[in-house]
Formats: C-alpha cells, sequence, structure tokens
C-alpha cells in the first residue's frame, strides 16, 4: 500500500529535499506540493492524502492554522499532519499536537526520522522528535501543576472502568521517555504486533488519543 503525501513548505529547495527522499522510499508518493497554507489546505481536501507534511512559517496561512483545518476537532473528515519546520519553540510545537498533529520534527532532522515520522501518522500512530521530546513533555506538565510525583501513580488509574496491567505500566513509562514502537518492543522482548496492542488497550482505557497524550498523562502522574 503506497503512503500518498502532500508537501507544503515555502521552499522549492526543501520541498525538492523531501520528495528525493520520500519518492525514493518503496511504498511513499508525494501526489502534491505547496508553497502555502490556503493552497496545502484546498489540495489536501481536494486530494486527501494520506500524510501531510507541512512547515509551520508559510506565507497567507500558516502551518499551525493549516494543521487545525485539517487535523483539528472541528475537522469533519481529519487527516493525519506532521510538522517539520527549523524552529522547535515549546509553543510551536504545544500549539500543533493541541490542533491535531500526530507529529513534529526538525528540518535537520535525518531523512530515516522523517520517514519514520510520515510512516507513523499514516498508521495512526504519533512520532515526536526525540531532541524536544522530553522537554515537551515537561512543558505540558509545568501548565498542570500536578500534586507530588511520588503521591500520583493511583490517581492516573484510580477513576478507570479497567485498571492498567503491570505490562501496560512499562509501555507507558517506555512511551514517556520517547522511546518507539520498535524500541519498546526490543526493550520487552515481545512483537511490534503485541506492542501495538498494548498501546490500543491503553488509549481505551486511559481515555487519549495518541501516545503523545499518553506520554502527557504518565508524566503529570508520576510514571516515568
Amino acid at each position: 500500500m503506497t503512503i500518498r503525501v502532500l508537501l507544503a513548505d515555502d521552499q522549492a529547495t526543501v520541498r525538492a529535499a523531501y520528495r528525493m527522499i520520500l519518492d525514493s522510499q518503496p511504498d511513499m508518493e508525494v501526489v502534491v506540493e505547496a508553497a502555502d497554507g490556503t493552497t496545502a489546505v484546498a489540495e489536501a481536501h481536494r486530494l486527501r492524502p494520506d500524510v501531510c507534511l507541512l512547515d509551520i512559517r508559510m506565507p497567507g496561512m500558516d502551518g499551525l492554522e493549516a494543521t487545525r483545518l485539517l487535523a483539528g476537532p472541528d475537522a469533519e473528515q481529519p487527516l493525519k499532519v506532521v510538522i517539520a519546520t527549523t524552529f522547535d519553540l515549546d509553543e510551536y510545537v504545544y500549539s500543533a499536537l493541541h490542533h491535531g498533529a500526530c507529529g513534529f520534527v526538525l528540518k535537520d532532522c535525518s531523512p530515516a526520522l522523517l520517514i519514520e515520522a510520515v510512516r507513523a501518522a499514516a498508521a495512526g500512530d504519533s512520532l515526536i522528535s526525540p531532541s524536544i521530546t522530553v522537554r515537551l513533555l515537561k512543558h505540558m506538565v509545568s501548565f498542570s501543576e500536578p500534586a507530588p510525583r511520588q503521591a500520583q501513580p493511583a490517581a492516573l488509574i484510580a477513576p478507570l472502568s479497567e485498571p492498567l496491567t503491570p505490562r501496560e505500566r512499562d509501555v507507558i513509562a517506555m512511551v514517556a521517555k520517547g522511546l518507539t514502537n520498535d524500541e519498546v518492543a526490543a526493550a520487552l522482548y515481545v512483537t511490534l504486533s503485541t506492542v501495538k496492542t498494548h498501546l490500543g488497550n491503553i488509549q481505551r482505557k486511559l481515555g487519549t488519543r495518541n501516545r503523545v497524550e499518553i506520554a502527557a498523562r504518565a508524566w503529570q502522574h508520576g510514571m516515568t
């Protein structure tokens, strides 16, 4: 199955580099390019690509507003959005995820990480550049002003109609440290499919939408 990708960046050289990287993969195809957010949103609605790879700072409509329109809570048929930007400012990361983005990488990341982020988004997963994952989670927790960490684990579990299993707690702790699904599988000596099953069960029990929200809950309740 080919992952159809929309590229949106106001720099033609960046779009050309991304196209070369993604089109070199046997399971990916760049189906359209856009130089601004308005065009990106229109083309995304027209073509409904599997993943939209958006820059933040673009003329007209920026990538954050485009993300809100394409993947936010008010989007009728939300699409998968990955943000790729030069700027790793906390407010950009937080806003992008709040607006529905399922990935955030920096433009100087390796081609392998860019490819992994697109694949993760297409599969319904999330990937944030490792260089900002832990900092982002600490930033998110700072707004909630949780009680002392040592008193929190029970608070995460008590409201649940179905308790977390010990293995699910292990997965949560690893996700909170920024480990990928492959790394979690290797650490626990289980298959990738098993990890995905655990994550699905965790999301259902915690009422979270993705691994980013799982990690945030873990940080808030001292499960890291």
